[in-house]
């Protein structure tokens, strides 16, 4: 089991989905756009430090805690019910941590809890266990 927080002034709201495609040569070329670039980079380099030694290999459960910067009248702890949405959130982070070695892929993901939160401290908690 692992578990830590990677605390983040600005949670990355950009997400998987919003990669795009062009044509080139009549062919279609999928590409990211700078801002999913970017928070692809930003989920790499917090992720990073945190990569396990050996790679997850059988069944785990994924347990992550968006914790979004407060606003407006919102409290801390207060459940999160606007975008953008968990299961989008959760693709880009799985496919960084896919890269970064923390499984042989993300099959292996077979329970998945996912939660966002307005928080005072936001970031995000992970939390990876083998089942």
């Amino acid at each position: 089991m692992i578990e830590f927080f990677m605390p983040m002034a600005k949670v990355p709201t950009t997400t998987h989905q919003q990669k795009q495609v062009t044509v080139k040569n009549g062919k279609p070329i999928f590409y990211e756009p700078p801002d999913l670039v970017a928070a692809r980079a930003k989920l790499t380099a917090h992720l990073g430090p945190n990569t396990p030694e050996k790679k997850f290999t059988g069944p785990v459960r994924l347990i992550a805690k968006w914790c979004f910067p407060l606003s407006g009248k919102h409290q801390d702890g207060e459940w999160k019910a606007t975008k953008p949405d968990t299961d989008n959130l959760q693709k880009l982070l799985k496919d960084c941590m896919t890269d970064l070695g923390f499984w042989k892929d993300d099959a292996v993901v077979a329970s998945e809890i996912a939660e966002k939160f307005w928080a005072k401290v936001p970031g995000i908690y992970i939390r990876i266990e083998e089942l």
